[in-house]
């Protein structure tokens, strides 16, 4: 009966509950599996990131982010809520990220904190900061390289979306997010986005690849260069070279990932 009564009071306040909408005001706050600190860090949120509300708990809300749909736990002392219609402004609006590894908030008492490569700058009136630094606004397929070489070095950080730690399929996707380019948070998920490939010579710079355990579930992903390699965080943004095998590590004298496919998300 006690958890009968405890899953009717969830069900009713999740009808009582009015959709609410947020944004990031700091830096890179964590995203995390369950409402509580010590929960694994699955993502993280940008400065200026927008996400819809879709539960809470004591100091807690549960996000979905804007830009992929992503769900997590963040703390309410972290986030500001915002009107739909900021929400949906910045959703249609035209894109504009932070375009170096650091960059600088401007607050209306003059102080300053930092926001990385990849921040959304489009609601920063809302949240009456000012921005002077370089920052992206269009689509650049041709870009993705040069943009991926930004975070070589970067240190592997489970979770991970900033060029201070980062984690495969972040990797990925805030290069691609960088360039316009809508990918999923997850490998798993961003094997399912573009086509299919049949062969590594059929790639371009740029193109996804993709690796998979024992089990056949995708694990990894990585960007492809020119010249059969690849660069892809693992340990830490590196380079290495591939093959139809996978990917082959130098230093180890072994193929370090299974590859399963390629794709290419972007004609």
């Amino acid at each position: 009966m006690i958890i009968l009564a405890a899953v009717l009071k969830r069900v009713l306040l999740n009808i009582l509950f009015k959709m609410k909408y947020g944004i990031c005001p700091l830096g890179i706050i964590p995203l995390r599996n369950d409402y509580n600190h010590r929960s694994e860090l699955v993502s993280q949120v940008l400065y200026g990131d927008c996400f819809k509300i879709i539960d809470q708990r004591k100091g807690w809300f549960k996000i979905r982010n804007q830009w992929d749909g992503y769900e997590g736990w963040i703390t309410k002392n972290q986030c500001v809520e915002i009107p739909e219609e900021v929400y949906k402004r910045q959703e249609s609006s035209e894109l504009k990220h932070a375009a170096n590894l650091i960059d600088c908030i401007s607050l209306p008492n003059s102080e300053l904190f930092p926001i990385p490569l990849g921040s959304d700058l489009r609601s920063i009136d809302f949240l009456n900061h000012k921005f002077e630094g370089e920052f992206t606004t269009t689509k650049n397929k041709n870009q993705l390289v040069k943009t991926a070489f930004t975070y070589l070095h970067a240190p592997y950080l489970w979770g991970g979306k900033t060029p201070l730690g980062i984690d495969c399929s972040g990797f990925t996707q805030m290069v691609y997010k960088l360039n316009g380019i809508a990918l999923k948070r997850d490998a798993s998920e961003q094997a399912k986005q573009g086509t299919t490939l049949s062969f590594i010579e059929e790639s371009e710079p740029g193109d996804l690849a993709f690796f998979d355990d024992k089990e056949g579930n995708i694990i990894h992903v990585g960007i492809l260069l020119q010249g059969h390699r690849i660069i892809h965080a693992h340990g830490k943004v590196r380079i290495d070279s591939i093959d139809q095998t996978g990917i082959y590590n130098k230093e180890s004298q072994n193929h370090s990932h299974k590859l399963r496919m390629i794709k290419k998300i972007i004609e």
